[in-house]
């Protein structure tokens, strides 16, 4: 058994694309039997004391064919999918502000928490941003106005709060973190408007100075011994907002790519850096990936597809339906959900019960519909949800409260921890199917051989159902509004 530090609290815890997913698709799957094996669950429920507790050890018995009046989660270890990159969440400044007004005490509790693949959720994922965005104190870029050169270059804002943080995340995952890059907004100089909030587009005359840019973010935060793994192109790019923020249509994120981001990485000896496109909501990601990946010139430097949940926030619903588009026409490309959060804040609702259930929901379409890994927005907030220098205030899966050192854990947390913690990097996604709508579930198979197995239960019901494998079934219950990881 082993120590699991969640929210403050210790359990008890026993020893969880692209073309290669496509090359490895037509292998046979390594045999999967359940036959003596053991099946642990784990379990996070409301109005319950269960935030990620094992709850139960089961065994299989015998059901060649289960009565249609049996609720069964049927798991086909035989098909497999895409191959997983990993969970995890945004270094922000602000979550690097926040960080450092913590205790030494409460600091390494949360790298912990978020970090460690034994004692914590054991995140695999961060993104960052190249200069400021709205979750940071105020404004700034990192050469002075009118360096077209960019000879001013420097990185030494972030050396004070972001850049630490970092490398204590990395140094918690065990050395290793999949780093990707976001920008915001190009300095106000380069854009139309002339200001790096409210939109803009940036001028052709910097296409070129933009896409340098790039390159020397990445080469200052290597040399300070931060590997980034890849960068989206823009944060948003169909959104003009209060914050930092530039709109680029399809084509001209296409163009973009093609003619200077693409190339500029490749010449600057980054041409291993994954590129990812879009990165804004499920909404319009059919017609901005199809515009951008149907041109070759364009397709060969993109990694993949990158994109948000916040289309519900003006009314709509959540279009998971639209990532699955993407996946059926593109399937060389790999999809990859690179922002979500909850808000507006408000420390009255910190409990809500929901925070947690549109993770897990989200969490389990994208994956099922060709996702290969998951990215939160920021790890950590204060008691006011920043901060952040234009009222954009949200939630986070923690919150400090910086007066105390007190860290608060929502249902978030414990939510996403049911997919990090026990589906690791390199697992394949397997078949797994419900027989009744209020059951949410998805499969992966690990590569030490482990399955897992995630099962939301959406209702204020217990429900008991089969976890039914190749003609045998384990008898499990689902408590009311829970999450449940099944591990075999």
């Amino acid at each position: 058994m082993k120590k699991l530090l969640l929210a403050g609290t210790v359990f008890l815890f026993a020893a969880c694309g692209r073309p290669e997913n496509q090359e490895n698709a037509s292998a046979p799957p390594e045999p999967f039997s359940v036959e003596g094996k053991k099946l642990l669950v784990y379990t996070t429920a409301d109005s319950s004391a269960l935030r990620l507790s094992p709850t139960d050890t089961l065994t299989f018995t015998d059901l060649p064919q289960p009565p249609e009046t049996d609720v069964c989660v049927f798991v086909d270890p035989s098909h497999r999918f895409q191959t997983f990159l990993g969970v995890g969440g945004a270094l922000t400044d602000a979550a690097a502000e926040t960080f450092a007004k913590l205790p030494k005490d409460k600091q390494q509790e949360l790298l912990t928490a978020y970090y460690d693949p034994e004692k914590g959720i054991g995140y695999t994922l961060g993104r960052t941003s190249i200069h400021s965005c709205d979750f940071s104190s105020a404004s700034y870029t990192y050469v002075a106005d009118q360096d077209s050169s960019l000879k001013t270059f420097s990185i030494d804002h972030d050396q004070k709060f972001r850049i630490p943080l970092i490398k204590q995340a990395i140094a918690a995952a065990g050395g290793k973190l999949t780093l990707f890059c976001s920008p915001w907004s190009p300095p106000g100089w380069m854009k139309t408007n002339n200001q790096m909030l409210h939109g803009g587009k940036l001028k052709p005359a910097y296409y070129q100075t933009w896409a340098d840019y790039y390159v020397k973010f990445i080469k200052a935060y290597e040399d300070a011994g931060i590997p980034i793994w890849g960068t989206t192109i823009q944060n948003e790019p169909m959104a003009t907002q209060t914050w930092e923020s530039c709109v680029y249509t399809a084509e001209d994120e296409r163009d973009f790519l093609k003619n200077y981001l693409g190339p500029t990485l490749q010449k600057g000896g980054l041409g291993d850096k994954k590129i990812i496109v879009w990165d804004h909501n499920r909404d319009l990601i059919y017609q901005q990936a199809n515009t951008i990946l149907s041109d070759p010139e364009a397709a060969k430097y993109a990694w993949g597809v990158g994109f948000h949940w916040y289309e519900d926030w003006s009314g709509g619903t959540q279009v998971f339906e639209n990532v699955g588009r993407v996946h059926e026409a593109f399937p060389d490309k790999n999809l990859l959900f690179t922002e979500g959060c909850n808000g507006p804040f408000n420390m009255d609702s910190i409990h809500n019960w929901n925070l947690g259930e549109r993770y897990g929901r989200s969490m389990i379409q994208d994956l099922n519909h060709g996702s290969v890994g998951w990215t939160d927005w920021n790890v950590l907030l204060d008691e006011a949800g920043g901060p952040n220098h234009v009222g954009n205030f949200c939630f986070a899966p923690v919150h400090a409260i910086t007066r105390t050192g007190q860290l608060i854990y929502t249902n978030a947390y414990y939510y996403i921890g049911h997919f990090s913690r026990f589906i690791r990097p390199g697992a394949r996604r397997i078949s797994s199917a419900a027989s009744r709508s209020p059951f949410l579930t998805t499969a992966f198979r690990n590569e030490d051989g482990k399955l897992v197995v995630i099962v939301m239960n959406q209702t204020g019901k217990r429900i008991p159902y089969k976890l039914w494998i190749a003609g045998k079934a384990a008898d499990v219950t689902s408590l009311p509004h829970s999450i449940a990881t099944l591990v075999l």
